[in-house]
């Protein structure tokens, strides 16, 4: 497959292109730009001037932010598929977020006037696009209101049956799911300290839900941990 299939298909898994013509995606996929990072290089950092957007082709990311006690809160990790900075395709701002490599990671940059410039042609991809982002909008603030009534145990139960279930989308097992975390990892992902994630992690593991080792936990079975989101 050629490079410009590739990336068109690609482009067909993201949501904030979905509906778009085979035509219009490979419009979206003249204009992208090769981009790789080392782990642990930032994508760009909080504060930072933003005109780029970026999709992940490989690897993952992780976004952060500081809080302004100076502890950095992990809002969501990204993965192949995954795009992030999108709102600079729109709109001329800082950066309200960092974006970390977590390992040897590729994706594709799309410059803010590349992407506005086919838009400006194209009126049915501008509000197609816009309708999408409205949706993605919404989803953002219903999770982010849920998560603010959520308990300790409901967080850390969300944020292992996301990874869980991101492995499964991959072609990974339904059960004995290997997730690469440290406890520290975790409690930036669920907004809640080490300790808090460990004690929950003990009842799992009591329960049977989950073994625990040194940077990993195996979710045994991930539906179970629906038991614990409320």
């Amino acid at each position: 497959m050629q490079r410009g299939e590739e990336t068109t298909r690609l482009l067909a898994r993201v949501p904030l292109f979905a509906g778009l013509t085979q035509g219009q995606l490979a419009e979206i996929a003249a204009v992208a730009v090769p981009r790789s990072w080392s782990a642990g290089e930032y994508v760009f950092r909080e504060g930072d001037q933003g005109d780029t957007a970026y999709l992940v082709r490989d690897g993952s990311v992780r976004i952060t932010r500081q809080h302004p006690s100076g502890r950095v809160i992990t809002l969501v990790e990204m993965r192949s598929g995954d795009m992030f900075g999108e709102l600079a395709m729109f709109v001329d701002e800082k950066r309200s977020a960092s974006v970390e490599a977590i390992e040897d990671t590729t994706g594709l940059a799309f410059l803010a006037g590349d992407l506005k410039r086919l838009l400006l042609g194209n009126s049915e991809m501008a509000l197609r696009m816009i309708e999408n982002l409205a949706h993605r909008v919404r989803a953002a603030n219903e999770r982010i209101s849920r998560q603010s009534f959520q308990t300790v145990a409901g967080r850390v139960a969300s944020v292992l049956l996301a990874h869980a279930e991101q492995q499964q989308r991959d072609g990974g097992p339904d059960r004995d799911v290997l997730i690469p975390s440290t406890r520290a990892e975790i409690a930036q992902l669920a907004s809640s300290s080490r300790e808090s994630v460990s004690r929950f992690l003990a009842t799992l593991e009591r329960a049977g839900v989950v073994t625990c080792g040194r940077g990993k936990v195996i979710v045994r079975d991930p539906r179970s941990l629906r038991s614990y989101i409320y």
